[in-house]
């Protein structure tokens, strides 16, 4: 891991004093969001590409990604000097698009989701013979996330328990066994938007063939409808548990982490804070960190995303108003 420590940003650890206090808890939250490319996602990608050999390289690389994944391997690809094909869905925030053309990838818009666009990359890949790097189902690429839990842990030992947002597994396949090779007893906690909850299924069904029908959420970057058949068993054997979060929930996250601490975070990356927010009652920690893992938000959607908060704001007075009754 000594390649990345000079490649990737050492993220930094803030805390929030409202939080805190309204929770109970000291919380630790891990800002991904100042990422190189605004994501965890470079980590693993960078990681990656490091491990491949130079006719590997020399092929070119091709992924599939709702948008973080595709400006890592971007990036990564740029500074190898190295060919880039990234597929994205139809409805990928314009300015993840927009940042992975200037990383100098080439980019087809294709299907109305990512695993179309994955069935696409992998097409392009068996005529192209590219190097195809997965966006989470690579034990590569969650050792490069499992980075994240290194460096919180460095610097807040005391943690008892880490909240990860959850799309096909890659993040939390790493981080929960980098926390859980240092610290044993630490708990992990996933959580997914409750539009796409494919790992809270295959996770409490034991179901190795979940498939959505339709992933539509806020939180696109971890709109997956199936999750990965490799972070499926690692999460079963290293995660302790996984909530689903709201679409109002996450809006309500998204807008509270941008007014108290000046952190502009999209939809996957406030998902974590939504869960203990949510489901503070059902969690048992004392010192908690929690993952924000990105901030590339299309700011055109702030509006929608305002308007989701409030419904959140009305529906938590009025569970407020019914207890009181």
């Amino acid at each position: 891991m000594e390649y990345l420590r000079g490649n990737v940003h050492k993220t930094p650890v803030i805390t929030s004093a409202t939080i805190n206090k309204m929770t109970g808890k000291n919380v630790y939250m891990k800002l991904e969001n100042q990422q190189k490319t605004g994501a965890f996602k470079y980590r693993g990608a960078s990681y990656k590409l490091s491990k491949l050999s130079d006719e590997e390289l020399a092929k070119g690389v091709v992924t599939a990604s709702a948008g973080n994944h595709a400006q890592g391997v971007a990036l990564a690809a740029y500074k190898l000097g190295v060919k880039a094909m990234i597929f994205m869905p139809d409805g990928t925030p314009s300015a993840k698009i927009s940042a992975t053309k200037g990383y100098g990838a080439e980019v087809k818009i294709i299907g109305q989701s990512f695993q179309e666009a994955y069935t696409a990359s992998l097409e392009y890949r068996k005529l192209s013979g590219a190097t195809y790097i997965h966006p989470f189902d690579d034990f590569d690429i969650m050792a490069g996330q499992g980075t994240i839990g290194l460096e919180l842990l460095e610097e807040i030992p005391k943690l008892d328990t880490i909240l990860v947002p959850i799309g096909g597994g890659g993040l939390i396949s790493g981080i929960a066994v980098a926390a859980k090779t240092i610290k044993p007893t630490i708990k992990v906690i996933g959580v997914q938007a409750a539009m796409a909850p494919s790992m809270f299924k295959s996770y409490y069904s034991r179901d190795d063939h979940v498939y959505l029908d339709s992933c539509a959420t806020i939180a696109e970057g971890i709109a997956v409808k199936s999750p990965g058949q490799l972070t499926q068993q690692v999460v079963r054997d290293f995660v302790d548990e996984i909530y689903c979060v709201s679409e109002s929930q996450i809006a309500s996250s998204m807008i509270y982490l941008l007014e108290r601490t000046k952190s502009l975070v999209e939809g996957a990356g406030a998902t974590a804070l939504a869960a203990l927010l949510a489901y503070n009652d059902k969690i048992n920690s004392e010192n908690i960190g929690v993952i924000v893992s990105g901030g590339n938000l299309d700011l055109s959607s702030i509006a929608d995303i305002q308007a989701l908060a409030l419904l959140n704001k009305q529906q938590v007075a009025r569970n407020e108003r019914i207890s009181i009754i």
